[in-house]
């Protein structure tokens, strides 16, 4: 519906006057909205004026609806009978169309169908060919297969007596060889009929062939089919009659019956007041379309001309006005900032008494509260601003999440963008030097997709940049418009040019400076805003970066001294693990990010091809747990080298914290060691066996082959330097492909977290890594159990076993007879022979001598010599005697003493192993 008259628009044609911000309207502008009230409500006078002719049309005076109606049928009948007409003709072409190649198919099939020039050329033609020519037709639904001779005269007709007569139709383009299809009036009627030629020997045209069909059958389909068409157009007008009369009824009730006169008028009312008003008025729809604003709110709200029928999200107001207009919701006096006014939104559903969907809205200016309450706001900001750097810069002693924090503060709430600058030294924890490159460390904005440098790019501002003129006469420099900054585009042409491009126009530079020690830059960007950076922001931009330079400072003094902790406690950790064939082992260590502790692991090889696994955790954080980590594990070292059972180590080690314990308490500068725990296991994979103790430390878990975990049963013990009571041992059986895990209390234990829900997460992870490898292995645990910033040191070892099978391993009992040593070097030659080792032959031979004459001289029965091939050749001779032998001197006078020497020159390694019957004297030789 629209208005009549086009001085009714809503809203002037011509561009809209604008006032000041802030500002009254000016006389100027009120007297035009007066001329246009005026001109508005004189035009509403004269179309309310009785008509006084006082006649009406027919047409005119129904209503609406009715003129809906009406105007909708006619519309309908139009198309109908378009449609009609058009399909009438269109089947006539085709039918037509149809006609003329199927006669020119049937001629042309019939002149080159066999027998018909020697027909041509017989003495009576129409007796061969008549037969023919009506089979012909009548298999073709054709009316008329006619030949003739080369002068026109017919062979064949459908009626006999049109035989002999003149062909009807022009033949000379069939004489001359062409096809020629036209429409004549022939005998039996108005025809369409296609001439074809006869070739006889040579190409020469000995007669011809027409074939045709009458217009009476070629329009007859048509006519069957115009009942079909009739009934369909009744149909389509019945279903478009009902349709519409719906649709007017609908109409009807939706205008009550008013006639468009009558709708003009009121629409008229409507719109005087509307756009009289001093308050905008803006109607949504359900689906949150702008349905009417009046002159106001197109004012207000500095809409665009075709701001009807869009979203009101597109029309480019501000987020907080779009999501309150299209959410429809009830609103009383909730004031927006709409570019530079303040308005006053009221808003009200439309559907409340089951009216349509949608709201309507009125809006105020206030702008003149934001004169008297902006500066008061402001500062409230700034305040706000200092306080939130106070609590939220510094909360970590790490310099680039310090860093990130600040950037973070300052955007959006101070600006667009916000990058942080440091040297390298800083990030490392040292003093920069003047002059060197600095890292962008940190930055954020409100758009993705700045031209400035990355995190991680190295930068070297040019002298006329205002970051490297900040950073020279340590203050903030204002660059209020880049586009007009040659110092600054000299930076990077490029890339500056790309910086105005993306919309950023303003800059503030602010050295960070903690002391004397100018530590980096930070930089402000402005791009959203169009007024640039002030003097009073300068103010404030200096005062977040000093309060954020202390913390900047602080951590980076912390990451100097952890930097020297972790380096120290790296130095004490071992580096590679040693070579074995015992166990698959993996792991991990990661230090605390609060600072560095005092956990530590190690990997030990033993005699007979066993391998010790030790992992223990020192109270504590600092230089101090470092160095007593290194003291605990160069005495294992030490310990584990006398073949001593996990029990005895861990008495040993035992008494060693509490002597150190003593000496430090007496000296009164460091903390106790008392508390360290710690956990020893040896694996032998001959026997498969696993000897577990432990020192108030957590139980290993264990990974069976077939995916099951658990925590054996590991006495517990007390943890080191406590004393009182001796330590117990487990021993356990493990399948080949077992994974032991050893780790520390920092895994499975934090501050929100206690043991027993991380003994149950572990479990989990290990569960889920079942067919994992070690590596894999902790990479799953790590990445289930790992807290974010973990408050203790971790250390992980993955040990998956494996067995030394038989045949690498041979054993021999011998008597306690001297003859019998001759018995047993013959044994393991043969041995050797088989392993191919026969170049270990004559050596081993001299070793085995030795000690079994010296077990069988000096120890108890019984006496075994036991050979194992892994790494090393290792033969090993045990006795029922805890006596062990001492290596030494012989003089030249002595007769004997000159055995065990020539062992230790004769094999890489020897030693001693004491069990619960006897001991086990051992030596090692190297594999070529």
């Amino acid at each position: 519906m629209g208005r009549s008259d086009p001085s009714s628009a809503r809203r002037p044609r011509g561009p809209r006057d604008r006032p000041v911000p802030g500002r009254a309207r000016p006389p100027r502008e009120r007297q035009v909205t007066r001329e246009r009230a005026s001109v508005r409500a004189a035009r509403l006078a004269e179309r309310t004026r009785p008509d006084d002719t006082g006649r009406r049309s027919r047409l005119g005076g129904l209503s609406l609806a009715a003129q809906v109606f009406v105007l909708q049928v006619v519309i309908v009948l139009l198309l109908i009978v378009a449609a009609v007409v058009a399909l009438v003709l269109q089947v006539r072409h085709d039918s037509t169309q149809e006609a003329r190649n199927r006669s020119l198919a049937v001629a042309e099939t019939f002149a080159n169908s066999p027998g018909i020039v020697q027909a041509l050329a017989s003495p009576d033609p129409t007796a061969l060919l008549q037969p023919k020519a009506e089979a012909t037709r009548r298999a073709a639904h054709v009316d008329f297969v006619v030949v003739t001779n080369t002068d026109g005269i017919r062979y064949t007709h459908p009626k006999p007596d049109r035989i002999g007569k003149k062909f009807v139709g022009d033949i000379a383009p069939a004489l001359a060889g062409q096809s020629v299809v036209e429409e004549v009036d022939g005998t039996i009627g108005r025809l369409v009929q296609a001439v074809v030629p006869v070739r006889g020997p040579g190409g020469r045209v000995v007669g011809l062939v027409s074939a045709g069909i009458t217009t009476q059958h070629v329009g007859g389909t048509a006519d069957r089919q115009m009942p079909l068409l009739l009934g369909a157009a009744a149909t389509a007008l019945a279903l478009s009659i009902g349709g519409t009369a719906l649709v007017s009824r609908r109409l009807l009730r939706q205008t009550h019956g008013l006639g468009p006169r009558e709708m003009t008028r009121m629409y008229e009312h409507h719109d005087a007041v509307l756009h009289t008003v001093r308050e905008g008025v803006i109607i949504v729809g359900g689906d949150g379309r702008l349905l009417l604003a009046n002159d106001e709110a197109h004012r207000l709200l500095d809409l665009p001309d075709d701001a009807e029928r869009r979203h009101v999200r597109e029309l480019g107001l501000d987020p907080g006005t779009a999501d309150l207009l299209s959410s429809g919701r009830v609103a009383t006096d909730e004031v927006h900032l709409v570019g530079d006014r303040l308005i006053a939104i009221n808003q009200r559903p439309t559907d409340l008494a089951g009216g349509p969907p949608g709201s309507v809205a009125t809006l105020r200016d206030s702008t003149e509260l934001r004169a008297l309450s902006g500066k008061a706001d402001a500062a409230r900001e700034r305040l706000d601003m200092l306080y939130a750097a106070g609590v939220g810069i510094g909360t970590s002693l790490d310099v680039t999440r310090t860093a990130e924090e600040l950037v973070e503060l300052a955007v959006p709430r101070f600006a667009d963008f916000a990058t942080v600058d440091l040297f390298d030294a800083v990030l490392d924890g040292d003093e920069p030097e003047p002059g060197s490159v600095l890292r962008r460390t940190a930055v954020t904005g409100v758009r993705e997709g700045a031209p400035l440098y990355a995190v991680g790019v190295q930068i070297r501002f040019v002298e006329t940049s205002p970051q490297a003129r900040g950073m020279a006469q340590g203050r903030a420099v204002l660059e209020a418009r880049l586009a007009e900054s040659p110092g600054w585009r000299a930076q990077d042409l490029e890339r500056t040019e790309q910086v105005v491009d993306f919309g950023i126009h303003s800059l503030i530079a602010v050295p960070v400076r903690a002391g004397a020690l100018v530590l980096g830059v930070v930089t402000f960007w402005r791009s959203e805003r169009p007024d640039p950076f002030d003097r009073e922001e300068v103010a404030l931009a200096e005062e977040l970066v000093t309060r954020a330079a202390v913390t900047i400072d602080n951590a980076r003094r912390y990451t100097r001294e952890h930097g020297m902790a972790v380096t120290l406690q790296r130095s004490l950790l071992p580096r590679t693990l040693p070579e074995q064939n015992a166990l698959d082992i993996a792991y991990r260590y990661l230090p605390a990010q609060a600072g560095v502790g005092g956990d530590w692991f190690d990997v030990l090889p033993l005699s007979g091809a066993r391998v010790a696994l030790v992992v223990g955790d020192v109270v504590g954080h600092g230089l101090h747990a470092a160095a007593t980590m290194g003291r605990l594990r160069t005495a294992v070292h030490n310990f584990s080298a006398l073949d001593l059972a996990p029990e005895e180590l861990l008495g040993l080690l035992d008494e060693l914290v509490a002597r150190i314990d003593q000496d430090e308490t007496a000296d009164g500068t460091t903390g106790p060691v008392s508390g360290a725990t710690c956990l020893y296991a040896i694996y032998d994979p001959v026997s498969r066996r696993c000897t577990v103790a432990r020192a108030g430390h957590p139980p290993p878990a264990l990974v069976r082959p077939d995916g099951r975990v658990e925590y054996p049963e590991v006495p517990a013990g007390l943890p080191l330097g406590l004393g009182g009571l001796p330590f117990e041992t487990a021993e356990l059986e493990l399948d080949e492909g077992s994974r032991l895990v050893l780790y520390t209390d920092g895994l499975v234990e934090d501050r929100e977290r206690d043991i027993d829900a991380g003994l149950a997460l572990l479990s989990g992870a290990l569960e889920r890594g079942s067919d994992a490898s070690p590596e894999e292995t902790c990479r799953v645990v790590l990445d289930e159990l790992l807290p974010p910033r973990p408050s203790d040191d971790i250390a992980l070892i993955v040990a998956r076993t494996r067995a030394l099978g038989p045949d690498r391993v041979a054993e021999w009992d011998v008597p306690m007879d001297p003859a019998a040593v001759g018995e047993v070097r013959a044994a393991v030659v043969r041995q050797l022979a088989r392993w191919e080792l026969e170049e270990l032959s004559f050596s081993t031979e001299l070793i085995l001598s030795e000690l079994v004459t010296n077990a069988i001289r000096y120890g108890g029965a019984p006496v075994r010599v036991r050979l194992l091939r892994d790494r090393a050749l290792i033969c090993e001779v045990s006795d029922g005697s805890s006596t062990s032998p001492h290596l030494r001197y012989a003089a030249m006078t002595d007769e004997g003493g000159r055995g065990l020497f020539l062992v230790a020159q004769l094999a890489e390694r020897w030693g001693t192993r004491y069990t619960p019957t006897g001991k086990i004297i051992w030596a090692e030789q190297t594999l070529s």
